[in-house]
């Protein structure tokens, strides 16, 4: 497994990006709204990304963590060959699951989160291409 992106909660996806962009040379590579959501990509490397959530709906998760948390850090993600297995891992280990199962994420990938009070506080990602 390697770190396949951060997710950061935001209000202002463009400032967030253009800032982004100027700090760590990391360019939009990716947008589309989904579950209520603007997703921006900017691309760190050919392997790692900021993910840039912004709410266009009020009623979101990302909406309420803004509201309970502020803008910041929402989720690691990691890539895996086999989130099957990942997930089998989590389970073997006790991990609570947030996603029992994959679901669809952004770009089409294979996505399940575990649940962050198992995980040291930290909402952990799986994320499969």
């Amino acid at each position: 497994m390697h770190v396949d992106h951060i997710g950061v909660a935001t209000d202002d996806a463009d400032g967030l990006a253009a800032l982004y962009e100027t700090l760590f040379d990391a360019p939009a590579v990716h947008e589309e709204m989904l579950d209520g959501l603007r997703v921006v990509f900017l691309e760190l490397d050919e392997n790692s990304y900021f993910e840039l959530l912004e709410p266009v709906d009020a009623d979101t998760d990302i909406g309420a963590y803004l509201d309970r948390e502020g803008p910041g850090i929402h989720h690691v993600a990691l890539a895996t060959e086999d989130i099957q297995a990942a997930l089998a891992t989590a389970r073997e280990t006790g991990v609570d699951l947030i996603d029992e199962e994959p679901r669809e994420g952004a770009w089409g990938h294979e996505i399940a989160f575990l649940h962050p009070s198992d995980t040291g506080g930290a909402l952990v990602e799986f994320v499969q291409h």
